[in-house]
């Protein structure tokens, strides 16, 4: 899976949970050992993102984690709030 796919997949999963989409940001950070996408949401969002108990960010995790991305670097998501 390239970056860009990857963004359309991350993007497509949060975009229905949120109240703002126009306010959903999606940034790239590679480290040495990562694709590290780095997820914003309106602050009025975030509760919903992440969801009780941090279950629905754990969901989205499992889905992005399960991808085989292209070379070696595994992938990270991380909800910025």
């Amino acid at each position: 899976m390239t970056d860009k796919e990857m963004r359309e997949l991350i993007l497509t999963i949060v975009n229905p949970l949120v109240s703002h989409p126009d306010e959903v940001k999606l940034d790239l950070q590679d480290t040495d050992e990562f694709h590290e996408y780095l997820l914003s949401v309106h602050p009025d969002d975030v509760g919903r993102v992440i969801g009780k108990k941090g279950r629905i960010a754990k969901a989205i995790r499992a889905i992005v984690y399960s991808i085989q991305f292209d070379g070696p670097k595994r992938v990270r998501l991380t909800i910025v709030d």
